[in-house]
């Protein structure tokens, strides 16, 4: 009898399991043979995962159900008693949904089954009051947006702020309040025009302004001796306090 040619049957059928066991390791994903055993395995863990996974979700329910029951003074037990006495059909998935998220709903079966426990009439029926929902804010409507004002006129400058200022160092603004000069009247030698100490204290000399330091002033004061006749012999002829001290004692 002649053979009898399958080979494109055969090939479909390889190309299917090489398919199924595509992104496995090694030659698992290659190997028709090694591939045909590795997806037959992972049917027979898929299996398993599924019937493990359907047991820890049952699990789940009865703890959310039992810890709902307890709320109301029932064990879980004595709650699907009284459930199927009053032949109300909820199965439980939906009670362990109801107890974490209906608590008004799961407290109203609660309470039909405990009715037919106690042996009262149970009603088929159960009405819920809820809570109106807070509306959703409604988004404000859009303002058209306002004419833009017109940019004001500027002010002309005055001849004051017109001025260039005057460009000093820190150390000949303050030397200006020691030696009462003003800044305006100094001519400037430093860089790009800029007043420094030396020209202030220059310009205190010719102004006739006593170059004396602060503590020499007091000392003066303490003395009764006037700077204007004291000889100084500090920097840049400044009166120091043992000028004033000199000052003093020859004048005694």
């Amino acid at each position: 009898m002649a053979r009898t040619a399958r080979s494109l049957h055969a090939r479909k059928k390889r190309r299917k399991i090489l398919k199924q066991a595509k992104g496995y390791r090694g030659t698992k994903s290659t190997s028709y043979k090694r591939a045909k055993e590795q997806v037959w395995k992972s049917g027979v863990y898929a299996y398993e995962g599924r019937k493990q996974r359907k047991r820890d979700f049952r699990s789940l329910w009865i703890q959310r159900i039992n810890a709902g029951a307890r709320e109301h003074g029932l064990s879980y037990s004595q709650l699907i008693h009284g459930l199927r006495l009053a032949e109300i059909d909820l199965d439980r998935k939906v009670l362990a949904d109801l107890a974490a998220t209906e608590p008004v709903a799961f407290a109203a079966v609660v309470a039909q089954a405990q009715n037919a426990l106690n042996g009262d009439p149970v009603q088929r029926r159960i009405e819920v009051e809820r809570k109106p929902e807070p509306q959703a804010r409604q988004k404000p409507e859009p303002r058209e947006p306002e004419p833009a004002a017109e940019p004001a006129e500027e002010p002309e400058a005055s001849a004051e702020e017109s001025t260039p200022e005057v460009e000093a160092t820190e150390a000949a603004e303050r030397k200006t309040g020691e030696l009462d000069v003003d800044l305006e009247s100094v001519e400037g030698t430093g860089a790009e025009g800029r007043i420094t100490v030396g020209d202030v204290e220059e310009a205190a000399g010719e102004e006739g302004a006593v170059n004396a330091t602060e503590a020499a002033e007091r000392k003066a004061e303490e003395l009764g001796v006037d700077l204007s006749t004291v000889e100084g012999t500090g920097a840049n002829g400044r009166i120091t306090v043992g000028d004033v001290e000199k000052a003093a004692g020859s004048g005694s």
